[in-house]
């Protein structure tokens, strides 16, 4: 399985291109920024948003929306690198973690949100 995300070292510049597109559409949105600060959204090991507790219908709607984006970029860049979906969402993930900024949540290896500090975040042993 290393071997599976070692190879994908090449196109990682692409997969950080996409995850940064997709993250500054979604940081354009005041509603996204605010969910963000309050610690309602975080960033997961598997590329995709997710939601930090209960929230209103209108915050899990804009999470739904920003991870379908997500899986649009990811399924078309795949597609052209002989990566599956879930190799590219990982990677992206790893990488969208590695941007979190203090005070920001992101989901930890062992699956609990943290909340990022001055340190880098813990990530997968299999981020490159």
């Amino acid at each position: 399985m290393t071997r599976i995300f070692t190879s994908l070292a090449a196109p990682l510049a692409a997969i950080t291109l996409i995850g940064t597109a997709t993250a500054a559409l979604a940081q354009r949105s005041p509603a996204y920024q605010a969910a963000r600060a309050a610690g309602e959204v975080g960033e997961q090991p598997d590329g995709y948003l997710g939601v930090v507790g209960s929230v209103s219908a209108e915050v899990r709607a804009m999470v739904n929306s920003i991870n379908i984006q997500r899986k649009a970029a990811y399924t078309q860049q795949s597609a052209s690198s002989g990566a599956t979906v879930e190799q590219f969402a990982f990677t992206s993930g790893c990488n969208l973690i590695g941007q979190t900024a203090p005070g920001e949540k992101y989901k930890g290896p062992d699956g609990q949100w943290k909340t990022r500090g001055a340190a880098a975040p813990e990530r997968d042993s299999r981020c490159i």
